[in-house]
């Protein structure tokens, strides 16, 4: 007697969907950790005036932390569905790119920068709003993967 299991797996966008929500919810709790973010003691809820790096190079705050985290929780939510997840990826991807471009015109230490940003910054969001609409836009589906 044969038995033949068939294992379900998410459908591709979702699953990425996931796991850049994962991704950003980590990023999020390590902003916050002293000894991964340098200089957490000089965190400012927002602007240039704060002093802290995560990895000691990307300038954070508080609320570029709890941006991270809720777009750790949205990407996590989003990803129940391949539209909502496509969306999340694109959608958020092009906000990225939006970022990248903000961090290029804006004067790093003016009023303008309330993220924060620098130039690290600058690069990684590009790299990540680039990366989540490829991905958003070239997983196809799994004849295996649940669609929903």
């Amino acid at each position: 007697m044969s038995t033949t299991t068939t294992t379900r797996v998410p459908h591709p966008v979702r699953a990425a969907a996931m796991a850049v929500g994962v991704v950003f919810l980590l990023v999020g709790v390590l902003g916050f950790v002293p000894g991964i973010t340098a200089h957490l003691d000089r965190i400012s809820f927002a602007g240039p005036g704060s002093g802290a790096h995560l990895l000691g190079v990307f300038h954070v705050s508080v609320l570029h932390n709890l941006v991270h985290l809720l777009f750790g929780v949205a990407g996590l939510a989003l990803a129940r569905s391949v539209p909502a997840a496509r969306g999340y990826l694109i959608g958020g991807g092009a906000l990225y790119v939006v970022l990248w471009l903000y961090g290029l015109l804006v004067d790093e230490g003016s009023a303008a920068d309330f993220v924060p940003l620098n130039a690290a910054d600058d690069w990684l969001h590009l790299g990540l709003g680039a990366g989540m609409v490829a991905l958003g836009l070239a997983l196809q589906g799994n004849p295996n993967a649940r669609s929903a």
